[in-house]
């Protein structure tokens, strides 16, 4: 007769609480189980963070390396966010802090733009000698000059080199000061002329006793902007040369201007050269005009005398009766009637009175003077070439390029030549050429494929996360989660036991194969690791049977 005690009642592991099912789970499929949670929360969490990236605007661009380096520091410092732009051209921060950021940078003199102004004073060591405060009195005002430089426009960089000369009086000549000015100017741009005398002017009254001709500046490429008006090496004034080639560019623009409309843009080149005469020249002429002939004579003084003579009147030269006619009256030495002598109005002289009779008339002068303009153009000369025009062809491409016809290039001609003012008489030359245009050799890149453009890698990297984010959770779900789930759906039945079964029967139940009772119980360690258990009890039951006694009578005086 079998002694043993009934088997403990089973209950289903899915009527169990979840703990209870968590627990009956093997060791391994805890761990996988809880790593993959691990993961799905840290997926959830970097897409909920990646999809809210807060929005960047530019704090700084072209910086020099040495204010980039102070101001990332300043920024690190400061524990706030910052990232570069492709080529590090400029320095992104999140937008809410963009304003606060560039103030609190500001409060630390930052950026420097790359020069140290006045601000070298305000650190003075203890025991700076004479020398090195002057030192440094003269790089604060080199900096604060080239900063001041460097807010126009047209300038990248400045450096200003002050050559300032120990005063003394001890020295009856003193030396005066210069100063050179080196300028970069951005690629593209250049400075006009009153902006380089501004700069000159600028310099020149920052420092004191510094004359303007004692200011030299040049450009990145060593040419010499400050060279006075006047005195170019060859001779020649600068404004003299800047009106020629305004002219001649003006001229070519108006050739472009009326032809590009009949043979298409970018299919014509002019060329004008002017001649222009920049002599000053006056002259004065002083003319002489010809007797008036019947026209009325201005007097300009007349004088008349009268003294009396004898009552008989004397009779001389040769005896005969021509020498004893009266004496005819006289004329005036301007053409016109003649006039008798006398007072106005008065007849003949009585006999025996002598008069004679003074009038000076004016003599008609003429005063010109004829100043000659200077820029007045002696001769012009115009090249013109023509490209080769491709007429439309049917569908409104273009056709095979074709030489311009004699009779439009008559026409063309006849228009350059009234556009640019064309004057025989002068001298002026027109040349008008048809000929194609070479085109210029473009090296053609390979083309990359599409997994290399840069349109294809910028989308890609804009979709890998969304992408990969469910890749990476179907890979946790059905590496961990599925294996855990199908572990715990398979789990042994639950005994309430308080009594020791013999193995066999834990094991195999009645009706039911070794092979059934493993599958039924779970994993064949599980079963193993229990029946070496109660292997071990039936030891221990074997050597000491008293308290294995006293063990089962305890457990049969507890209540139910």
């Amino acid at each position: 007769m079998d002694k043993r005690p009934p088997p403990a009642p089973v209950i289903d592991a899915r009527l169990a609480s979840p703990l209870t099912r968590l627990a009956q789970m093997p060791l391994r499929s805890r761990w996988g189980l809880a790593i993959a949670t691990l993961l799905l929360t840290g997926l959830l969490a970097f897409g909920f963070t990646s999809g809210r990236e807060p929005e960047w605007r530019i704090l700084y661009t072209s910086l020099s390396d040495k204010d980039g380096g102070a101001v990332i520091a300043a920024l690190a410092q400061m524990n706030v966010p910052h990232k570069f732009s492709e080529g590090g051209a400029a320095i992104l921060v999140p937008a809410p802090q963009v304003h606060d950021v560039r103030l609190r940078l500001a409060s630390q003199g930052l950026p420097r733009g790359g020069t140290v102004g006045f601000e070298l004073m305000e650190n003075q060591k203890f025991g700076t000698t004479q020398f090195q405060e002057r030192l440094n009195f003269q790089r604060g005002l080199e900096g604060e000059l080239a900063r001041s430089i460097m807010a126009l426009s047209a300038v990248q960089s400045a450096r200003v080199h002050l050559a300032l000369p120990a005063q003394t009086a001890f020295l009856r000549e003193q030396q005066k000061p210069s100063a050179s000015v080196m300028l970069t100017l951005y690629n593209g741009r250049t400075l006009e002329r009153g902006q380089v005398a501004g700069i000159v002017h600028l310099v020149a009254s920052s420092v004191p006793e510094l004359a303007a001709q004692s200011v030299s500046v040049l450009d990145q490429t060593g040419t010499l902007l400050s060279q006075p008006a006047g005195q170019l090496p060859n001779g020649l004034d600068e404004p003299q040369l800047q009106y020629v080639r305004q002219t001649e560019q003006n001229l070519s623009q108006r050739v472009l201007a009326i032809l590009e409309p009949i043979v298409g843009a970018g299919n014509v080149r002019a060329q004008v050269t002017a001649d222009v005469d920049f002599t000053q020249s006056e002259s004065t002429a002083e003319v002489y005009g010809p007797n008036q002939g019947t026209a009325p004579a201005a007097v300009r003084s007349q004088q008349l005398s009268e003294a009396p003579g004898s009552a008989t009147p004397s009779i001389g030269g040769v005896p005969g009766a021509l020498s004893n006619q009266p004496a005819a009256p006289t004329s005036s030495p301007i053409n016109g009637p003649a006039q008798a002598l006398g007072a106005p109005g008065a007849g003949a002289a009585p006999a025996g009175v002598k008069r004679d009779a003074i009038t000076n008339y004016e003599v008609d002068r003429t005063v010109k003077v004829v100043r000659h303009a200077a820029g007045t153009i002696r001769r012009l000369t115009a090249a013109v070439i023509v490209n080769n025009v491709a007429p439309a062809a049917a569908g409104g491409k273009p056709g095979e390029a074709k030489p311009v016809p004699a009779a439009q290039m008559e026409q063309i001609n006849a228009l350059v030549r009234e556009t640019i003012g064309f004057n025989k008489e002068r001298g002026d030359s027109v040349q008008v050429v048809n000929a194609p245009f070479s085109a210029p050799a473009v090296e053609v890149e390979p083309e990359l494929p599409l997994w290399k453009q840069p349109e294809t890698m910028s989308l890609a990297r804009g979709i890998a996360p969304w992408i990969a984010l469910p890749l990476a959770a179907l890979v946790i779900v059905f590496g961990f989660v599925r294996p855990a789930l199908r572990t715990l759906r398979t789990a042994a039945p639950l005994r309430l036991s308080t009594t020791i079964e013999d193995p066999v029967t834990l094991a195999a139940p009645e009706g039911v194969g070794s092979g059934a009772a493993m599958l039924a119980g779970g994993s064949v360690a599980r079963v193993q690791a229990r029946n070496a258990q109660l292997e071990d009890i039936r030891q221990i039951a074997r050597q000491d049977p008293a308290t294995v006694a006293n063990v089962v009578r305890n457990w049969a005086t507890q209540p139910v």
